[in-house]
């Protein structure tokens, strides 16, 4: 199933970014916590980048160690 989900685009990060924006939604409009929702609704860019960051190093690492062969 986890392959399914990261061939789909959807994979972890993707996922916790969703829930961080419902988590988010959640403190601001029915709790009525606009500072804290405003908060959790930075967090969904941070994990996004951070996976793009990851992504992106273990492309050049596969690449590399592909040009040594």
């Amino acid at each position: 199933m986890a392959d399914e989900l990261e061939s789909s685009g959807l994979g972890p990060a993707a996922l916790a970014s969703i829930g961080s924006v419902a988590l988010a939604l959640y403190y601001y409009y029915v709790r009525g916590d606009e500072q804290r929702g405003q908060f959790v609704g930075l967090w969904p860019a941070t994990i996004l980048a951070m996976a793009s960051y990851l992504k992106i190093s273990r492309m050049e690492r596969e690449q590399a160690h592909a040009d040594e062969e």
